[in-house]
């Protein structure tokens, strides 16, 4: 099968489609065939050699739609489900861009009916992550929440995750996004500052860090998108990031809400897996709003 991988850290041109055997499931474990993958940013750090692995074969891709084409024993997933998965890993040979992936049964999720697998490989890391931030934050239904890089792919689920939680959402975007976030569903909008310690929580998908905690009321809660890149406390905020972990149940419940018309899937353009590094190079220009997807 064909797989992206890089093998000498760099820029897009060091991204390679190499060919390389099809993976097979252990034990609770299932075979994807491969219909989309999302590229993510997290990729190009996977890239750059953000999070090491120096002189290995490193692949790409958290995200995948397709269908179940193989099983191992202990899964209740049958040859020719339709599903997504996160397959998380920073170092490791092979990833989600590719024909074929293997993943552990606990991470799948029955895809949402009412979209295409290309739109369907959008929805597990970045809803999964704005998911898991809001369980973080801890707030009740009628608290404020500012959501920083609310255009983004994390921040656009955030808002809409928080509005069917029954916050009040305030979202921080460039001018020109405003028609977008409020599109989503954010009850008011920043652009470059928001009032300050007004904010009962920061989902701060911007990755600003210490900045943002001037905008979160005295006691708070404050919730970043960078493991262990979380600023420390003050004013007595709880501060804290998120690492987002499969979880093939709550990835079921958000497909639902896909099929509810909860979540927006946001798809920006759609590449084949050969032109992995044309991808990257487009990732790497900035302003991008929704994914840029890999089709085998």
């Amino acid at each position: 099968m064909r797989a992206a991988v890089v093998k000498t850290f760099g820029g897009p041109e060091t991204v390679e489609i190499v060919e390389t055997e099809v993976p097979e499931p252990g034990a609770r474990q299932v075979r994807i065939k491969v219909a989309a993958a999302a590229l993510n940013p997290v990729d190009a750090g996977v890239r750059g050699g953000f999070f090491g692995g120096a002189g290995k074969q490193i692949g790409f891709g958290w995200d995948v739609a397709g269908t179940v084409d193989a099983t191992g024993v202990a899964t209740a997933w049958s040859v020719g489900d339709e599903v997504v998965a996160l397959d998380p890993g920073m170092v490791r040979p092979l990833g989600t861009h590719a024909e074929y992936v293997v993943v552990e049964t606990d991470a799948v999720a029955t895809a949402p009916a009412t979209v295409d697998a290309v739109h369907a490989s959008t929805l597990p890391l970045n809803a999964l992550t704005a998911e898991q931030a809001l369980e973080l934050l801890e707030l009740a239904k009628g608290q404020s929440l500012l959501v920083t890089g609310a255009a983004g792919a994390v921040g656009g689920f955030a808002i809409q995750l928080a509005v069917a939680r029954g916050l009040s959402v305030t979202a921080l975007a460039r001018e020109d996004d405003e028609e977008l976030v409020r599109s989503l569903g954010a009850a008011h909008f920043a652009s470059g500052t928001a009032e300050a310690a007004a904010f009962d929580g920061v989902l701060d998908a911007a990755n600003l860090g210490e900045a943002a905690l001037r905008w979160v009321r005295d006691g708070g809660a404050y919730v970043g998108v960078r493991p262990g890149g979380h600023p420390d406390s003050v004013r007595g905020i709880r501060t804290t990031a998120v690492a987002v972990t499969p979880d093939g149940a709550r990835l079921a419940k958000l497909a639902s809400l896909v099929d509810e018309g909860v979540l927006t899937l946001r798809v920006a353009d759609t590449y084949p897996l050969t032109d992995a590094a044309k991808a990257h190079a487009r990732l790497e220009e900035g302003g991008v709003r929704g994914r840029l997807v890999l089709v085998p």
